[in-house]
């Protein structure tokens, strides 16, 4: 039995459709507030996927300039440093004694061969000279009187007017006399040559020093103990001496050995220079090494037509190897190093890299020898090396390999000069 007033019961009969028609509302508003939200979080990520997308994507890959070895004809050199020294020296002493009267040169300048430089006072010897021709003229005439006394002689024998013993005589004196004037001859050669040492002349051609003794002064005949005048020193040619390393030596003999040595030219470069402009060759090369310093002296002629090298003078001299050879030629800066080990990078057909160990010689134009290790086909890299790592890949970009043009000679004064290159460009 319904216990509720007629009241309450009309009261429920009109709330209870309105629950039931605002119950659907309530989960419509529930999924608004979770559905919502989330459509909002996809359509941002939908947004966020679309616009970075590129940057997901994969990365683009770096690029590299390659090129294959320059192959070019070379001449290899050893390096060097050694003084010019004069192809002849002479000290100039008197050879006879006396009063010097006269100095014919100007102190440094060039002399030839036999051009008169002092001269003593003659006349002593001139004395002596006509002393030893009267000494002369009497042994002539005693040599005359005893042929004519002998040829008397032989006349008178036949009628025996004279004895043989007398006969003997005779020619004894005329063989006497004989030997006397040939003695009396030799003095007046002697005396001669005195009177002619008066006269100094330069025994050989070159630059004079400066006068040791002026005129006015006695100088003294002897050999090592005579006065010493001047000296002489043969500029043209000129000697470069030098010192070679003991494995410098054996690597010569070894070319030598196998036929591999066309000649030691040699090419030197003064202080104030930045080209190798004087050539000359090896002339010698001493017999023993040396025992303290184990190097061997060695020596090469210069020609010095303009008397401009002078002894004494340090010089960068470059010794050719031999004869010319084909070298493949990269950039210096191509070149990584690894530890103590020398490596370049190449490029395969697809792209990737590999590292090549290498075994480097000297630059040539800017460029370094590469004696082993590549080939002429061999793409390196030679630039962008930073972005590149071995066992990548890379973008290709084909370039060529030219030589740098050697560096203008620098003025004296002008800085520095570059240090001495060990191979140069054949031809």
């Amino acid at each position: 039995m319904n216990m509720l007033s007629p009241i309450r019961r009309e009261e429920a009969a009109k709330t209870a459709p309105a629950s039931a028609a605002t119950q659907p509302s309530r989960r419509w508003r529930r999924a608004l507030q979770i559905g919502l939200p989330l459509a909002i979080l996809v359509a941002a990520g939908y947004g966020l996927t679309h616009r970075e997308g590129p940057a997901n994507a994969a990365p683009a890959l770096p690029v590299v300039t390659v090129a294959a070895p320059l192959v070019r004809e070379i001449t290899e050199w050893d390096d060097y440093v050694g003084r010019f020294e004069a192809s002849r020296s002479v000290e100039v002493r008197p050879r006879v004694s006396g009063q010097l009267t006269g100095i014919h040169f100007t102190d440094g300048q060039i002399v030839r061969k036999g051009q008169l430089l002092f001269t003593i006072d003659p006349r002593p010897f001139n004395a002596a000279l006509a002393e030893a021709q009267a000494d002369a003229a009497s042994a002539r005439s005693n040599l005359a009187l005893a042929r004519t006394n002998l040829a008397r002689a032989n006349r008178l024998i036949a009628d025996d007017a004279i004895s043989q013993s007398d006969v003997d005589q005779l020619n004894a004196e005329v063989r006497a006399a004989t030997a006397a004037l040939a003695a009396a001859e030799a003095r007046v050669r002697s005396r001669s040559l005195d009177v002619e040492f008066t006269r100094v002349r330069a025994p050989i051609g070159g630059r004079i020093s400066d006068r040791r003794v002026d005129p006015g002064n006695l100088v003294a005949a002897g050999e090592g103990a005579g006065t010493l005048l001047t000296t002489i020193n043969a500029l043209d040619p000129i000697y470069f001496s030098f010192d070679s390393s003991e494995a410098l030596f054996l690597k010569a003999q070894r070319d030598r050995q196998a036929g591999r040595t066309t000649g030691q030219q040699v090419e030197v470069r003064l202080q104030d220079e930045s080209d190798y402009n004087w050539k000359g060759r090896v002339d010698f090369t001493d017999n023993a090494i040396n025992d303290h310093s184990g190097t061997l002296r060695v020596r090469a002629v210069i020609d010095n037509p303009d008397n401009f090298l002078t002894p004494g003078m340090f010089g960068n001299m470059r010794l050719a190897q031999g004869g010319q050879v084909s070298a493949l030629l990269v950039p210096d800066a191509a070149v990584r190093t690894d530890q103590a080990r020398k490596q370049v990078f190449v490029v395969a057909k697809d792209g990737t890299v590999a590292a090549r160990p290498v075994e480097t010689g000297p630059l040539v134009a800017g460029l370094r020898v590469i004696r082993s290790g590549l080939t002429a086909q061999d793409r390196v890299i030679v630039q962008g090396i930073q972005f590149a790592q071995p066992g990548g890949k890379v973008t290709a970009k084909p370039t060529t390999i030219k030589p740098k043009a050697a560096p203008a000679a620098t003025a004296i004064g002008e800085g520095q000069s570059p240090a001495a290159s060990q191979a140069t460009l054949a031809g």
